[in-house]
């Protein structure tokens, strides 16, 4: 890699051929990396359950027929095994896990063994094999434990977790933690954890996530019904945690000594009421209703990151701000919504990601 580009610009001559393994291709985050990948040229190998939700990312981008996309799943521990054995990866980018906190309270079971064992298996596979230099596993900004404050979380704050999604993430970073002391080290692997705040964009369609919602109301001319108008997270593109894991990859690949936890998250934080106000005014049209009472199981009400060791390290700071965020996220449902193809919608909001100043 140049001095030029140094390890905070994604670098497309470094993924050029690169050899990657992709857990979780056809989520909604999991889609935007494989096709920012496979449009460097990069070697991709995709490992992941079917797509959750209709309409899909990974099928509106036909990632199935762009990368080697496997279906499978991640607590298989032979099936994972034999993925890493036959695509032989130089780097892993592990994605896959049951990610949203209501589900968590639905299946806490599917959760825990997901987050937990799925990223045991992982890094089990990976013990022994060689080519691997790095390894970037995806947690959250939730595997802090939650005191409702306002001071922002670095990354040597407490792991906790109230709800099941929260604690299963911060079990598995000391999965993490161990793999990497008592094995992937000494075998050359570099392995981060990359904890990354509320992330928004085009082409997600998960549900209890807050523009999905919001979209899908207001495409059917419904009111949409917000349960929590106040709490407050740091939101984000989803270019933003995205371009972090690629520039740390690179920086790992050449610092393999580099720390194990990174936040990835904005300078400042938003409530929910003002998201959605803000995304009302983007797409131009949409009713709400905001509850004046708490339901619904637990949820953190006040959630912050510190990423300024990113920002030390890697000179790694956030390119658009919420307003901007919002409104392509918004612009890119809308126009997909008219007929506008999503691989040339992603890749405008790519080049425009990466031409902002950052």
């Amino acid at each position: 890699m140049s001095k030029a580009s140094g390890p905070h610009v994604v670098d497309a001559d470094f993924w050029r051929g690169r050899r990657v393994l992709l857990t979780g291709h056809t989520g909604f985050k999991g889609a935007w990396l494989a096709h920012w990948l496979s449009n460097m040229g990069a070697q991709v190998h995709g490992l992941s359950l079917e797509p959750s939700t209709r309409p899909s990312l990974f099928e509106a981008l036909d990632i199935g027929r762009r990368i080697d996309s496997r279906i499978g799943d991640i607590r298989d521990y032979p099936t994972l095994r034999g993925v890493v054995d036959t695509c032989r990866p130089e780097v892993v980018f592990h994605l896959a896990a049951q990610a949203l906190v209501r589900a968590s309270y639905r299946e806490p079971l599917t959760t825990f063994a997901s987050n937990i064992m799925g990223t045991a298996n992982l890094l089990e596979a990976l013990r022994g094999q060689e080519t691997v230099k790095v390894a970037l596993i995806v947690t959250t900004d939730k595997v802090y434990r939650n005191l409702e404050q306002t001071t922002p979380y670095p990354e040597t704050a407490e792991l906790g977790g109230h709800d099941p999604y929260s604690a299963s993430k911060a079990a598995a970073e000391l999965v993490i933690s161990s793999y990497r002391a008592a094995f992937l080290e000494a075998q050359g692997t570099a392995v981060l954890a990359a904890r990354a705040g509320n992330v928004i964009g085009g082409g997600d369609w998960s549900e209890d996530r807050l523009l999905p919602d919001a979209i899908r109301a207001w495409q059917h001319q419904q009111v949409l019904q917000i349960r929590r108008p106040e709490s407050v997270r740091p939101w984000q593109h989803v270019l933003e945690p995205l371009s972090a894991y690629l520039c740390l990859a690179q920086y790992a690949w050449e610092q393999p000594q580099t720390s194990l936890a990174w936040n990835i998250g904005p300078d400042d934080t938003a409530t929910v009421r003002q998201v959605v106000q803000l995304a009302q005014a983007a797409y131009g049209s949409g009713n709400t209703e905001f509850a004046t009472e708490v339901s619904g199981p637990h949820e953190a009400g006040l959630l912050a990151l510190d990423a300024s060791k990113l920002r030390q390290a890697l000179n790694i700071r956030p390119r658009w701000d919420l307003q901007t965020a919002i409104a392509h996220s918004m612009h890119w449902y809308r126009d997909y919504q008219g007929g506008a193809g999503a691989a040339a919608l992603c890749d405008g909001d790519i080049a425009a990601f990466l031409n902002e100043a950052a």
